[in-house]
């Protein structure tokens, strides 16, 4: 199953600074243009990084399409401070 539309566009709304483009029906999510996730079947995962990982400390792990790596779950998506943290935390975790 792809990801709707309609859940791209709501996570991109939910946070500043967020991007997403399109790859073979999903998407690959951007934080100031540098990735950070992506959004895979209508859920969004984030990169496993030691700052993910203490902003969500007991997220499940799900794998987002067949021979992927295990990445972050992120259930909440309805908190914008929550996802502004992560997103933030993630990008100066990997690119800072």
């Amino acid at each position: 199953m792809a990801s709707s539309k309609e859940f791209v566009n709501f996570i991109l709304d939910q946070c500043d600074c967020l991007t997403a483009r399109a790859m073979m029906g999903d998407y690959v999510v951007y934080y100031r243009g540098k990735v950070v996730g992506g959004i895979y079947d209508n859920r969004l995962l984030v990169r496993p990084t030691e700052s993910a990982k203490s902003i969500l400390p007991n997220a499940e792990y799900q794998i987002p399409y067949d021979g992927a790596k295990p990445m972050i779950y992120v259930e909440d998506v309805e908190n914008r401070e929550l996802l502004n943290d992560l997103f933030e935390t993630v990008f100066k975790y990997l690119y800072l």
